[in-house]
């Protein structure tokens, strides 16, 4: 499900990892994967964006990754936890209207069609993208742009430049996500030092450590045991509660 005033046409569901619907975090180790799926799907046939948004619990600014299509409105895309501490993340999406069109495109190309009002469309598509560019981009847009629209430039030109991958590359910088679908969670993931993944605990009670008899251990004796501990492949060792002796029974 998503929040979705009626023009957000874009359904996100089935959000994979997530635990009793993201009431309890998931769990990694420092330098792990977190492999985000979900299903996402609009009405009609329009080409669709998605993202996958992760922050640092401390960090307001999001990061995006484009997830990729697994097919069946399935799709996939993972980033890797490199702190520990707690983590964010969640899904968006958006009708990819520039994709769409170019789409479209190649297939009326295919058919032989003429193209003549549809480069006046994806000029226009470009118009709304170079109000969110960088100043660099959008003079590159603006020239891109204008060649759509010129009389001079043979159509052959024209349709090269709508359907070469440098123009491609840059819209996908700039999307329209006014009408985006954010995923009604913000899932959590807890991130743990590596050795949380898997320890081999020793447990030993240090009073037994003594190599002279009649004489209780001591930590000295036991800090003298831990290469011995260490050869059988043990790399926690675990001292349970040490009490004072008693008078009576020797009880503690």
């Amino acid at each position: 499900m998503t929040h979705q005033d009626g023009r957000q046409r874009v359904a996100i569901e089935g959000v994979r990892p997530e635990i009793d619907g993201g009431r309890f975090p998931i769990k990694r180790t420092v330098g792990e994967e977190v492999v985000v799926e979900a299903d996402a799907f609009a009405d009609g046939h329009d080409v669709i964006g998605v993202v996958l948004r992760y922050r640092q619990g401390g960090s307001t600014e999001w990061t995006d990754l484009p997830m990729k299509p697994l097919g069946n409105d399935r799709w996939r895309a993972a980033f890797r936890v490199s702190t520990v501490g707690q983590w964010h993340y969640t899904i968006a999406g958006w009708v990819d209207h520039f994709e769409t069109w170019r789409r479209d495109l190649v297939k009326k190309l295919d058919a032989g069609q003429n193209l003549q009002v549809d480069l006046l469309i994806g000029a226009k598509l470009l118009d709304s993208a170079i109000a969110r560019a960088s100043s660099d981009d959008a003079r590159t847009l603006m020239a891109w742009r204008q060649a759509l629209r010129s009389n001079e430039l043979r159509d052959d030109d024209r349709i090269r430049i709508a359907l070469g991958e440098d123009l491609r590359a840059l819209m996908a910088k700039y999307p329209d996500r006014s009408l985006a679908s954010i995923y009604e969670r913000e899932l959590r993931v807890v991130v743990d030092r590596s050795k949380a993944r898997y320890s081999t605990w020793y447990e030993l009670f240090p009073r037994s450590w003594s190599d002279t008899p009649g004489q209780h251990g001591t930590f000295k004796d036991c800090e003298a045991a831990l290469p011995y501990v260490a050869s059988m492949g043990f790399d926690v060792l675990y001292l349970p509660p040490i009490h004072p002796i008693g008078q009576t029974h020797r009880k503690g």
